[in-house]
């Protein structure tokens, strides 16, 4: 198991997706320590005193995969007073401080899985998938939602993966007003109008009483889709819910 490390860090980069959602790229003062995809690390933006106390800070999924040792990625949706800090306080160049890894929502390949995101919620799955090998025999889902087309913000990671893994499919829910394409150029990637469900998804499972059910999104999602899977009689033991907001 890795140890847990405080690092100063500069914001690189400062990417705007609309609607008051954000990316950052975080260069590391050193490579990051060990983590697996599914961990999450404490953000600082006051200073850090190796002799004082930790200052004040919030979780973020860990979003760059593992590999990725000399720089970090987090998104973040603006909600309450520390993300809001963040959007104001924020700019490229400035030194933050992390702490890292953290966590136990780790996705263990060795069976389907089946993984719900709702908005950034898909940062607890990006390192995942990204690490995903080509000629995997298990099959993996994705459920992927958001509010518009355009803050599926990780959709470029998504389909980079569905095209070099065969055994990978998802489908995109888009919450509001806008028309979903009605045929994907890959069978493996459909479209839904409306709230992440298990319903829509449910037919395309392999063996769904098998599969491993990984949820990470707003607290309505969580309880709702959890909900839903316990209903069609799916084992508690096999639904993992990304509760640590």
């Amino acid at each position: 198991m890795a140890v847990t490390q405080k690092l100063g860090c500069v914001v690189e980069e400062i990417i705007s997706h609309g609607e008051r959602v954000y990316t950052l790229a975080l260069r590391p003062e050193r490579q990051v320590p060990r983590f697996r995809a599914g961990q999450f690390l404490h953000l600082a933006l006051d200073p850090y005193d190796p002799t004082g106390f930790w200052p004040e800070s919030r979780v973020f999924s860990i979003a760059s995969p593992p590999a990725q040792r000399d720089s970090v990625r987090i998104t973040y949706a603006v909600h309450g007073a520390f993300t809001a800090r963040m959007e104001n306080d924020l700019a490229e160049g400035r030194q933050v401080w992390i702490k890292m890894p953290y966590g136990d929502f780790v996705i263990e390949p060795d069976t389907d899985v089946v993984l719900f995101a709702g908005g950034t919620g898909v940062t607890a799955f990006t390192a995942f998938l990204e690490d995903l090998p080509d000629n995997g025999q298990h099959s993996v889902t994705v459920a992927y939602g958001a509010r518009h087309a355009n803050l599926l913000i990780y959709r470029d990671v998504v389909e980079r993966c569905v095209t070099r893994i065969p055994a990978l499919q998802v489908t995109y829910f888009v919450e509001h007003d806008e028309a979903v394409p009605t045929a994907p150029a890959d069978d493996r990637v459909q479209w839904s109008a409306g709230c992440v469900s298990v319903s829509a998804i449910w037919p395309r499972l392999r063996d769904p009483f098998e599969a491993e059910y990984y949820i990470s999104g707003p607290p309505p999602m969580l309880r709702g889709i959890g909900d839903d899977l316990r209903s069609r009689n799916i084992n508690p033991e096999a639904i993992h819910i990304d509760a640590w907001e």
